[in-house]
């Protein structure tokens, strides 16, 4: 059994004290994004966001959304008070809990924002969550990350993480789209990553595993896989590969 994260990593999300000036916040990224996001996201994300009950007009309230959510996967949004220490992490995701900031970004920060916030994370993520197959993927990938010990493997299952829930590709009915958070929270992330000057490959575990990325520029190489089922079959054999 996994050992819970330690309990000073959580907070509240305290809804109600959301400023109108969050909420404008809010419903300008969300027009922004959806309005590619019908032409360029993958048709998971989209189902998942209108199942949980993602709208333009306001911040998402973690309670309505996990109401939704648990009602199809089992899986939360649990607030955290910023950046938690990567096996917490994934200690969480083994518990089918995601770690979700709740802060909103600044106005002057829409384009681009070092640390997360409540956009990237539940836009971002939590859609795929409504998805059994990707959800049963995050819950695997959470408990084989957990119980990495050696630098190597972790270095391994970050690359994984990386190349799939944060910038992962599926093709869909012959078309590339995308369904990692860092390109659907991002016009510019999203539009390279569908650009001329991104590698765009075919999907291997072993390729992933062997791929350096760097988080402060848009990649250069990203990987497509065919489904999501590709992604579970993926952390099954990585759980041989880093243990």
């Amino acid at each position: 059994m996994l050992v819970s994260a330690e309990p000073s990593i959580f907070t509240e999300q305290n809804w109600h004290l959301y400023t109108a000036e969050d909420h404008a916040v809010w419903e300008l990224l969300y027009a922004r994004r959806m309005a590619d996001l019908q032409r360029t996201g993958s048709r998971v994300f989209l189902n998942g966001a209108a199942a949980i009950g993602l709208q333009a007009e306001c911040v998402p309230d973690l309670s309505d959304v996990n109401r939704r959510l648990e009602a199809r996967t089992g899986w939360a949004a649990v607030p955290v008070v910023g950046f938690i220490p990567a096996r917490s992490f994934f200690e969480q995701l083994a518990q089918r809990r995601f770690p979700t900031t709740v802060s909103v970004r600044p106005r002057e920060q829409l384009d681009y924002l070092p640390e997360p916030d409540i956009f990237h994370d539940v836009f971002g993520h939590v859609p795929l969550h409504a998805d059994p197959v990707f959800a049963n993927f995050l819950q695997e990938f959470g408990e084989v990350a957990a119980r990495v010990e050696s630098e190597e493997g972790v270095r391994q299952m970050a690359r994984l993480f990386w190349f799939t829930v944060e910038f992962g590709l599926v093709r869909e009915d012959g078309e590339v789209k995308v369904y990692g958070s860092g390109l659907i929270s991002s016009h510019g992330e999203a539009a390279n990553a569908l650009g001329p000057n991104c590698d765009r490959r075919p999907f291997s575990l072993e390729a992933v595993m062997q791929q350096h990325f760097e988080i402060d520029r848009f990649q250069d190489v990203l990987f497509v896989t065919e489904s999501f089922d590709q992604l579970f079959e993926a952390v099954e054999k990585a759980k041989r590969i880093v243990h």
